[in-house]
């Protein structure tokens, strides 16, 4: 095992615990659903609905910002005893929005009776499916097992690749430096194949129609740095567009535009925009809550990610070589 600080282990693998503690709340939940009661119920509405959620911005003074997200709305009525109560949750597990928004509009359309599982405790809590999807575990157990392979066995390699370079280089001191730039050449390498494949399925997604919608002028402050009693006072719009994929509207964003000097100068930046104006967008059949106006606009950033990830190659290179 590589010699290194348990803090950089600890760093590499906190976004699998924290997933692997999620799963864990998520299983004790369901067991607890497991017994709760059950009435008939009815959907009384299935729709598309638009949402605004917090999504965490350490850049803004607030810490968050504004995100708009697709979900499906399906709200169903049921009885408890003498009291009529609605809800709108369908599932234990969180809806993040912008995923099987057809899916759940589909299976449960308006006016479709309805299986309702509510909380003895809150009846008016509810959901209509409290089994977590099938396979979790399984696919967490691979996962799990994949992460822990790439860690230990990337960190190895480069433990490995730094004793052979100390004995083969003229400059022993900086077979460090020449194996950090390598490898973080090859992950943005691998970073640019991943941004590239998406692209390609993107050019192969159906097109249709959609409208550009420019967000209201809105107002913030960037968060503030060391020593500053407050940070720049920015304007803002977000460039939106809306589109109908197999009778299911969608929202999506395509740009953020900020100006840190004066609305006017904002009015610029935005003005290859044009709010009412028709877009082809193209529309991923899997999940149609994914979009995009420009498939080519991935390939790009692909190239200039393979070309980053060259010039730190070409840097390690000369550092290994020449010292």
């Amino acid at each position: 095992m590589p010699d290194l600080p348990w803090f950089v282990y600890a760093m590499l693998l906190a976004p699998l615990g924290l997933l692997l503690i999620a799963a864990v709340v998520k299983t004790w939940q369901v067991r607890e659903a497991r017994n709760w009661p059950q009435a008939p119920g009815k959907v009384v509405t299935s729709v598309a609905e638009l949402r605004e959620i917090r999504v965490s911005d350490s850049d803004r003074e607030d810490g968050y910002r504004l995100e708009k997200r697709n979900f499906a709305n399906v709200t169903y009525e049921y009885a408890v005893g003498s009291r009529k109560l609605r809800y709108n949750r369908i599932s234990i597990g969180e809806d993040l929005g912008n995923f099987e928004v057809a899916e759940k509009l589909a299976k449960y359309p308006a006016g479709s009776i309805v299986t309702v599982y509510y909380n003895p405790r809150h009846p008016d809590q509810a959901v209509l499916e409290r089994d977590l999807p099938k396979g979790l575990w399984g696919c967490l157990g691979i996962g799990t097992a994949i992460v822990l392979g790439i860690v230990f066995g990337s960190a190895f390699g480069l433990n490995q690749t730094y004793a052979y370079l100390a004995h083969h280089i003229a400059r022993p001191d900086l077979a460090g430096l020449a194996v950090g730039l390598g490898a973080f050449g090859l992950v943005i390498a691998l970073m640019g194949y991943g941004v590239r494949r998406q692209a390609s399925m993107a050019a192969r997604w159906p097109v249709v129609r959609g409208t550009l919608k420019l967000s209201p002028l809105e107002q913030y402050y960037e968060a503030s740095e060391p020593g500053e009693r407050r940070g720049t006072e920015m304007f803002g719009k977000r460039v939106t567009y809306t589109y109908r994929y197999q009778n299911v509207s969608y929202t999506n964003e395509c740009a953020r535009v900020a100006a840190g000097t004066s609305a006017a100068m904002l009015k610029k930046l935005v003005s290859r925009y044009r709010d009412g104006a028709t877009v082809e967008v193209r529309v991923n059949p899997d999940n149609p809550a994914e979009a995009t106006l420009d498939a080519n606009g991935a390939g790009r950033i692909a190239w200039l990610l393979w070309g980053i990830g060259g010039i730190f190659a070409a840097l390690a290179l000369f550092v290994a070589t020449r010292g």
